[in-house]
């Protein structure tokens, strides 16, 4: 009865029944309580998540946060386009843009900074980094650079054929990523540390009870984040417009929103000196983000005869080249310091500032 009380289970419970309520649609008082419970969910999927983590042990805890909010992340996508249609074809694609941007940059960019100007410097498993990059950049190139550059079909599309090979080759990179990550190299993914620096962490009892009970309030706490910040954005897109900003910058807030459990747990990785365990969250929410969400949607598009826009713009070509490049170099030593940090924010920056002012 205790455990049904914590906060952590009452927060996403009345964010649903706030959600079913349609009160969220009446008025600007409810807009901003369910921006209230958003943020407790996203604290609440959280602290679940550090709970699976610690019975499954890493690097599995990550993998299961970053595949849990990719599928919704895709059911949304899929639900949006279906709802839409012609309109939505290059949803896909900004999204997961704006999602690699944020991750890459901004993720990865405070976890650096933040765990440096406390531990000054910290260790992490290179050979990692580099399993995760080569992945990375390999499915990035297939799914948002090729397309601007193919002939077979005019404009920033993929033929058919050329489409359902990127969703296959996705598949494959991220697969074999996930086999490296959990089998064959899976110790390049556990946390490095010092010994003088890393905090002494108490190995926690989580009974099986606790474990199938914080899997189903992750879910939970996820699907109402996700569905939360749905619902509130024509509210965001509203004071977007009306400050005169592009419409784009809705996918951004809303890629942010999605992406705050992830972000957070990283950010507290890296602050218990724990960077290997935030740069695997980083990552692999980023190998999953594009991996998992493009071949769902090419799915959905090839059978429902759906055109879907992938290739990007060079000026946003370039910012992602820059962004993965940045990184690449930023994790290349195994050693970390706040400049790297400072660096991959400034990019984010940009990225945002370009977007307005293009």
């Amino acid at each position: 009865m205790k455990s049904l009380l914590q906060w952590t289970i009452i927060i996403p419970v009345l964010a649903w029944l706030l959600f079913f309520s349609g009160l969220v649609y009446d008025s600007s008082f409810f807009q901003i309580v369910a921006s209230a419970l958003l943020i407790g969910s996203v604290m609440s999927a959280v602290h679940h998540s550090e709970i699976i983590a610690e019975r499954v042990g890493e690097p599995y805890g990550t993998i299961i946060l970053a595949i849990s909010i990719t599928v919704i992340e895709v059911s949304i996508i899929i639900s949006l386009m279906l709802s839409e249609g012609p309109e939505a074809a290059s949803l896909a694609r900004d999204t997961v843009y704006a999602a690699t941007m944020l991750i890459l940059n901004g993720i990865i960019g405070l976890s650096l900074l933040i765990g440096g100007l406390k531990h000054y410097e910290q260790n992490f498993s290179a050979p990692s980094v580099t399993i995760a990059l080569i992945s990375l950049i390999s499915i990035v190139v297939f799914t948002l650079v090729f397309p601007t550059f193919t002939e077979s079909v005019k404009g920033s599309y993929y033929s058919m054929p050329q489409l359902i090979f990127a969703s296959i080759a996705c598949l494959v990179i991220y697969s074999t990523f996930l086999f490296a990550q959990t089998r064959r190299y899976r110790q390049y993914f556990l946390t490095v540390g010092d010994d003088e620096n890393e905090e002494t962490v108490v190995p926690i009892a989580i009974s099986n009870s606790m474990f199938f009970s914080s899997l189903v309030f992750l879910i939970v706490s996820l699907g109402i984040v996700v569905l939360l910040a749905k619902t509130l954005s024509p509210t965001i897109e509203s004071i977007i417009t009306g400050y005169s900003l592009p419409k784009s910058l809705v996918g951004v807030v809303i890629a942010a929103i999605i992406l705050l459990p992830e972000a957070t747990a990283a950010i507290i990785a890296a602050r218990k000196n724990r960077l290997q365990t935030s740069i695997n969250l980083s990552l692999g929410s980023a190998l999953a983000s594009i991996g998992l969400t493009i071949p769902s949607v090419a799915v959905v598009c090839i059978m429902l005869d759906m055109p879907i826009i992938l290739g990007l713009d060079i000026k946003s070509i370039v910012l992602l080249g820059l962004s993965v490049f940045t990184v690449m170099l930023s994790l290349s030593s195994g050693k970390s310091t706040t400049v790297y940090g400072v660096v991959l924010l400034v990019n984010l920056f940009a990225f945002i500032f370009l977007m307005i002012y293009p």
